[in-house]
């Protein structure tokens, strides 16, 4: 699973990014800052389920502090895209084929309004983010129907020559773009027949329905700190229903990771409170301070609420635990060592497999080891269970 940062230059992507993965990346106050994409681990958040046996887990990735466990996950920041980045613009082409592998997006937008659509700092609340989500969304869509157009005369010809599935052709023309023939039938469900009738206006809906589908997406309304953000985040609610906007603070996100990494503080990413454990100077105490009373209003920064919402409501991915029903530690000692980030709907088979294939191969049966019920391979999981597999092997 990769979660792509995109949004427009200059609104505080590469911010985000690092406040989420705290990977060393360039951070400038000026458009196209970034070049390269950049690629770091970032990590949701969950509630860990040692507190239902008791006891205190040791991860082997990830960490586990008071109890909330962090899965890691990959994160790919891209460079900004701007207006006519699907013809090239900006570097345009390069930016969005650096998502292919996306699964899902975080949009940064400046939700204070104080980038232009060139990405050039401007008075707060003179420039309106609903039009950044407006232009992403035309760029995007404008993706995928330009690489489902490359092959289009071909395999439309194909289809109504030799009776082949148009969708089918569709799914692997776009297939880089994590596009499948289920997503397919459901976008061209409602159209004629008849390919003849298939115009750009219904190929360019196509398109759009799935970027929709294939590459989920999440709002992030940044700069929550600014006083022009509120407002502009209800407008955008009120113009994309369809959308989950979230407002947050890339910038103090970053400084309390900081500082809880140079320990001058203890601060768990999510929560709404942090307390100080070093010597600060008046300036450190100063921005704390400020960082303090923001928490207060808006209980957190809102970093960690966007990546469990990529995550777990965009992609609806589950947290599964493979454990012993004598023996929750592994050889070494480690107590529930792994938790591994499933789709939900996934089987008891499926998560054998993700443990290892020998492992899937092997299975017998599975044990739910909360409840100490036995189950099959088509059972389904649910979020937070704790299973131990059996093998032939």
């Amino acid at each position: 699973m990769i979660i792509g940062v995109v949004g427009k230059p200059n609104v505080g992507k590469s911010t985000f990014f690092k406040a989420a993965t705290l990977a060393d990346v360039y951070i400038a106050n000026y458009p196209f800052a970034t070049i390269k994409p950049n690629n770091g681990v970032g990590y949701v958040k969950i509630d860990c389920v040692d507190t239902f046996f008791k006891t205190q887990c040791n991860p082997r990735f990830g960490a586990c502090i008071g109890h909330k466990r962090f899965v890691p996950i990959n994160m790919i920041d891209v460079a900004g895209l701007v207006p006519g980045a699907h013809l090239g613009s900006g570097l345009g082409n390069q930016f969005l084929n650096d998502l292919n592998e996306a699964d899902a997006l975080i949009h940064v937008v400046d939700g204070a309004g104080a980038t232009n659509e060139k990405g050039e700092q401007v008075t707060p609340g003179t420039y309106d983010p609903v039009a950044d989500i407006r232009f992403l969304e035309y760029e995007l869509d404008m993706w995928y129907y330009q690489v489902m157009m490359r092959g289009w005369e071909k395999f439309a010809k194909e289809a109504r020559q030799e009776g082949n599935e148009i969708y089918k052709s569709i799914a692997k023309q776009l297939s880089g773009l994590r596009v499948t023939e289920d997503m397919v039938k459901r976008a061209i469900a409602k159209l004629p027949e008849n390919l003849t009738k298939w115009g750009e206006s219904e190929l360019k809906t196509i398109a759009s329905k799935l970027r929709r589908e294939s590459k989920p997406m999440v709002i992030a309304a940044n700069k929550l700190d600014m006083p022009t953000t509120k407002a502009n985040i209800e407008r955008m609610r009120q113009e994309f229903p369809h959308y989950k906007i979230i407002g947050c603070s890339a910038d103090f996100e970053l400084a309390l990771r900081e500082a809880n990494k140079r320990e001058l503080i203890h601060y768990i990413p999510g929560e709404s409170n942090f307390e100080i454990k070093g010597e600060l100077s008046s300036q450190q105490k100063l921005g704390l301070d400020a960082i303090k009373d923001f928490l207060s209003v808006n209980k957190t920064t809102g970093v960690q609420d966007l990546l469990n919402c990529a995550v777990f409501e965009l992609l609806g991915y589950i947290a599964i635990y493979p454990g012993g029903l004598n023996k929750l530690a592994d050889k070494n000692g480690n107590i529930l060592p792994d938790c591994f980030l499933m789709k939900s709907g996934s089987t008891a088979l499926d998560f054998a497999f993700a443990v290892h294939s020998d492992i899937g191969k092997g299975f017998i049966k599975a044990i739910d080891v909360k409840t100490k019920r036995i189950v099959g391979k088509e059972h389904k999981l649910n979020n937070l269970d704790v299973i131990e597999i059996a093998t032939s092997n």
